[in-house]
């Protein structure tokens, strides 16, 4: 790039101009990157307690559906009561402008129940309660993972500019500036060196 730039001080001012904005240009998106690595690192912290919850959560629940078929028989038609839920809803959130989901469910009322009271017991209460439960967890996982997804590729996308900065643009301007800057000294040596030699020669001129 140097070596077809033009030594000029006008396309001096412009080099230093796109070296500065260059360098402003890598220290965002560093800050960026680096922001977006500490909310994904707490996301995937927040995941795996999830995940954890979720195994527990489903543990319980077959426990307590085992314990209602057994005292209640199998309770296949009482399963075909549960309603279609049809509460989940995304919104969005943004972070460093990657757009974060944000999941929400309706959560059932303890009273609520889908079945008659008077044909089931409190394991068949409990195995409901317990796989929403489930149902929450994983909608909450859902979020924090595709939000994991999300900042990743942003990570990954904002680093490759970054090292396009670093690696190429600012060298390339640094090599331009110094390039413009080597030959303006050598053109004002070589005018004063010019000046001195028409100097002379004009005083040589003066004393014939």
């Amino acid at each position: 790039m140097s070596v077809q730039t033009v030594p000029t001080k006008g396309n001096l001012l412009a080099a230093k101009k796109s070296l500065a904005l260059s360098k402003n240009g890598f220290e965002l998106l560093d800050r960026k990157r680096n922001i977006l690595i500490r909310e994904m690192m707490g996301l995937m912290g927040r995941a795996s307690n999830i995940q954890n919850k979720i195994d527990d959560t489903y543990a319980q629940a077959y426990q307590a559906l085992q314990m209602a078929n057994i005292t209640l028989g199998i309770c296949s038609e009482l399963s075909k009561t549960v309603p279609l839920d049809n509460s989940l809803n995304i919104a969005y959130r943004s972070v460093m402008g990657v757009e974060i989901p944000m999941i929400s469910i309706g959560e059932p009322s303890d009273m609520l129940v889908p079945y008659g009271l008077n044909s089931t017991n409190i394991m068949m209460d409990r195995a409901f309660l317990k796989f929403n439960e489930v149902k929450q967890l994983t909608a909450e996982l859902a979020e924090v993972e595709n939000s994991v997804y999300r900042l990743a590729d942003a990570i990954k996308k904002t680093q490759k500019r970054a090292n396009a900065l670093k690696n190429i643009m600012i060298p390339r301007f640094e090599e331009t500036v110094k390039f413009i800057t080597d030959s303006l000294e050598e053109k004002e040596r070589e005018e004063f060196s010019r000046l001195k030699i028409i100097k002379r020669q004009k005083e040589k001129l003066g004393q014939a």
